[in-house]
């Protein structure tokens, strides 16, 4: 009987292989059927805007005619998305086929090369589902980033795993008169989300760790590792305004951890204060200025308006040049 569970097991293996395999071929093969189509309909079109009208005429001509020949898939709409992929993705060398003509579909709206770029190459080694994608493009994941990752070789920075701010409009919590328990649970109820929206690498450790010295019993609301950086990261959660004393207590937080659970090959510890609100003055005048492993992020309990993002992106910016500023001198 237990030769017979090894041997199911070892075909089931098989066959989850086999079956990745093909959906890979397959997805390449899609996918460069619909670039190709795309590229025609590009070298076809001629006069810009003045044959706009034209142009739009040949798509609905040609939707019939390959809806007619080969059913499904050939609608208008997806002729112009076949479109748009070649637009924003001329050479096929760079498309990442592990990713599925719907999240092509989505990158392809994205304005900015760089910032298109950027999203597949974070989708891609994220591993985030379209729905992820799309979220996090609305939310503008990577521009809430302290520093945007240029590419996959490089030595990890913690920057890049940094936001401010954060976005936790998927706990459903009222925007005001809510306490830190229960934020602490409501993180922890969607802690699959709360993961993806910290970014890439963390893994959850433990809510409410005691840390204890000879004279004294310390909690940390939240701990993670985050297995590129290499290091424990360590979060306190508050309902206000940032302060002094915040600050304080994560940095005497940081250094015990770094004094009592930090192994010999681990990087040194990480320490996020979330808060509701900061002030540039308590940056500038503590240590949150100098302490390269000492941050304060932001969140919002809502997806904020482009504009209010853009504000707070804007803060975010001035707080880091303040930071630099502080270093150098």
């Amino acid at each position: 009987m237990e030769f017979q569970e090894q041997l199911l097991v070892s075909i089931k293996s098989i066959v989850h292989e086999a079956r990745t395999r093909v959906y890979k071929q397959t997805n390449t093969i899609l996918l460069q059927m619909y670039w190709d189509i795309g590229r025609l309909i590009i070298e076809d079109e001629q006069g810009g805007a003045k044959r706009a009208e034209y142009g739009k005429a040949v798509l609905k001509h040609l939707a019939e005619e390959l809806t007619r020949e080969f059913g499904k898939g050939f609608e208008y709409t997806n002729l112009t998305n076949m479109r748009n992929f070649y637009r924003a993705f001329p050479k096929f060398d760079a498309v990442r086929q592990e990713l599925s003509w719907t999240h092509y579909r989505i990158l392809s709206r994205v304005e900015k090369e760089a910032t298109r770029q950027a999203y597949m190459r974070e989708c891609a080694q994220s591993g985030w589902n379209t729905r992820i994608l799309q979220r996090n493009i609305d939310s503008n994941y990577l521009g809430r980033l302290l520093k945007v990752p240029e590419s996959a070789s490089e030595t990890p920075n913690p920057k890049e795993f940094i936001k401010d701010p954060y976005i936790f409009e998927f706990l459903g919590l009222p925007h005001h008169d809510f306490s830190e328990n229960n934020l602490e649970a409501a993180l922890i109820q969607n802690l699959q989300t709360f993961l993806m929206e910290l970014g890439k690498g963390y893994a959850f450790v433990a809510r409410q760790q005691r840390i204890s010295t000879e004279t004294s019993d310390f909690f940390i609301d939240l701990v993670f590792y985050n297995y590129i950086l290499k290091c424990f990261v360590l979060i306190d959660l508050k309902t206000d305004k940032l302060s002094h004393q915040d600050i304080g207590q994560m940095d005497m937080y940081v250094r015990l951890y770094n004094d009592i659970k930090k192994a010999d090959d681990d990087n040194p510890t990480i320490g996020i204060i979330l808060c509701t609100d900061s002030d540039e003055t308590i940056v500038k005048y503590s240590v949150l200025a100098e302490n390269e492993r000492l941050f304060a992020g932001k969140y919002r309990l809502y997806l904020p308006s482009e504009e209010e993002l853009k504000h707070l992106i804007a803060e975010q910016q001035t707080v880091f040049q303040l930071k630099q500023k502080n270093k150098k001198e």
